[in-house]
């Protein structure tokens, strides 16, 4: 029996934590956010989530590596983390089509001009 890579282990810990719906919601709204992120009060609003809900939810978030948080004064703003994201799904897709090259492979989101990384 082969051992799991670190890249294993990572995918299940990303994928556990976005195996849940409203955390799936919260993710999915900070990737739409982009390099802005929203605050938490923003994220309880436009998911419809509870305050406690979003701060019990963005810690599983946080502790899988998808997102990051910054303290801005008396608010906590929410960033996805578009490299981890991004890791993820290229470890997902790393043997899509046998290793041949094919459409379905290409970049799924293509660098936006002018974005900070």
């Amino acid at each position: 029996m082969n051992l799991p890579s670190s890249y294993d282990v990572l995918a299940v810990k990303q994928l556990a934590a976005l195996a849940q719906t409203s955390r799936l919601a919260l993710f999915r709204r900070l990737v739409v956010a982009g390099y802005q992120g929203l605050t938490a009060g923003d994220l309880a609003h436009e998911c419809q989530i509870g305050a406690t809900s979003v701060s019990f939810h963005m810690k599983e978030l946080l502790h899988a590596g998808l997102v990051r948080s910054e303290t801005q004064g008396r608010y906590v703003r929410y960033f996805a983390e578009f490299d981890a994201m991004k890791v993820l799904l290229d470890f997902m897709t790393e043997n899509c089509c046998g290793g041949q090259s094919c459409l379905s492979c290409e970049p799924l989101c293509p660098p936006l001009e002018g974005a900070a990384p």
